[in-house]
């Protein structure tokens, strides 16, 4: 179990550091962009994220 653990951490890792490495100023741009988000509507963001993660680990186990 750890080890899975550790392996879909590594690849998510991975994943989140492809975009800042191929457009490092759109990365910028984006985070800027994101900094002016209000909470709420980050909050809603984060918990759709997780339901359409939650969903497609379900369809793939």
């Amino acid at each position: 179990m750890w080890q899975e653990i550790g392996i879909a951490f590594s690849m998510l890792l991975v994943i989140e550091g492809i975009i800042p490495f191929l457009y490092p100023q759109r990365w910028k741009n984006m985070v800027q962009t994101l900094a002016q988000i209000d909470n709420r509507s980050m909050r809603i963001m984060g918990l759709i994220s997780m339901l359409l993660g939650t969903g497609l680990l379900y369809l793939v186990r």
